[in-house]
């Protein structure tokens, strides 16, 4: 019975993933963006530790990888979408265009299938990401409200349709662009191996600490920056043994 209960633990992390997005989902559509942001965050942290849990128990499946990516569409490309696509309904309606602009939000969830179906058959990334991940993306779309909320000053800037297009184009090719991504698995303590890691983690805390909810569009970027700095020094390195 012990041994049958261990087995599903991952898997009901993830169930809560999934329950978390599909109420978020029912937030945004009644316009209540900040629970909405909030269940991406909670769908965030269920999603952190269902792979936790999964390496502490040692339990492993083929339908606990699938599943989790069943979850992650939802929680981190249909619930963002929505929330993007309400963050268009409330910016400037720009006439005989909005009607369709609006619809771009969508293609968030599109590209985020394309990102989680190639993320399960490619097997560069069992240590490593190619392409942004979903729930990097999703958490970034969620933060917007929450920025609004803690700097209004600032919704000018985010609710303007031209600008809310093109980061919707950007972050589609970024989840499926060939760029190879650091995963945040710490394998060991070792600070060498983990050197990025740690620099993100350490970046991520003092950010946060002061700016809170608008520090995650930064750490987004810093996140990006330190995986092409690791990479590059990595490839010169190999280049230059061979």
């Amino acid at each position: 019975m012990r041994k049958r209960v261990k087995k599903h633990v991952p898997n009901a992390i993830t169930c809560a993933n999934l329950f978390s997005g599909c109420v978020g989902i029912v937030f945004a559509f009644q316009q209540n963006l900040i629970y909405a942001a909030y269940a991406v965050i909670l769908a965030a942290i269920f999603d952190f530790f269902d792979g936790f849990a999964s390496r502490v128990l040692q339990e492993f499946s083929g339908i606990g990888k699938d599943l989790d990516s069943l979850a992650d569409m939802v929680s981190f490309g249909v619930l963002p979408s929505v929330i993007l696509y309400e963050l268009f309904l409330q910016a400037p309606q720009i006439h005989g265009v909005s009607t369709y602009l609006n619809f771009i939000a969508f293609l968030i969830p599109v590209f985020s299938a394309l990102r989680l179906a190639k993320f399960n058959t490619d097997t560069r990334q069992a240590e490593i990401f190619i392409g942004l991940p979903t729930p990097a993306n999703g958490i970034l779309i969620g933060s917007f409200p929450l920025i609004m909320e803690q700097y209004p000053n600032l919704a000018h800037y985010i609710l303007n349709p031209y600008g809310l297009s093109v980061f919707a184009i950007v972050m589609c090719a970024l989840l499926v662009v060939e760029m190879p991504l650091m995963s945040l698995k710490f394998k060991n303590r070792d600070f060498n191996k983990n050197i990025y890691r740690y620099l993100l983690l350490l970046f991520s805390a003092i950010l946060i600490l002061f700016f809170k909810f608008a520090a995650v569009p930064v750490i987004i970027f810093i996140y990006i920056a330190l995986s092409v700095i690791q990479f590059k020094i990595a490839n010169e390195a190999n280049v230059s043994v061979k």
